[in-house]
């Protein structure tokens, strides 16, 4: 499993938390440290991660992004050791 394809959970500043999904986690936290990231980030940098997952394809992750959003936010705190 080459695992290219990846979800994360980032802390924003303001303690709430963003999920998202990309191919390379270093270059799209660096966008939304940078404001060029997601709307949402902007204005609540900078951003830590807080969790991963890897997946081999990009449905899998896709997915699976979806199923972490529907979260409440106590579940995704469990998710992200918080």
């Amino acid at each position: 499993m080459d695992g290219r394809h990846v979800v994360y959970v980032l802390e924003c500043t303001d303690g709430s938390l963003y999920t998202g999904y990309t191919t390379d986690l270093e270059r799209r936290v660096a966008e939304h440290n940078a404001g060029e990231g997601a709307k949402y980030t902007r204005g609540r940098t900078p951003v830590e991660v807080r969790y991963h997952e890897r997946y081999e394809t990009r449905s899998a992750a896709m997915s699976r992004e979806y199923e972490i959003k529907q979260l409440t936010r106590a579940q995704k705190e469990r998710l992200v050791g918080l």
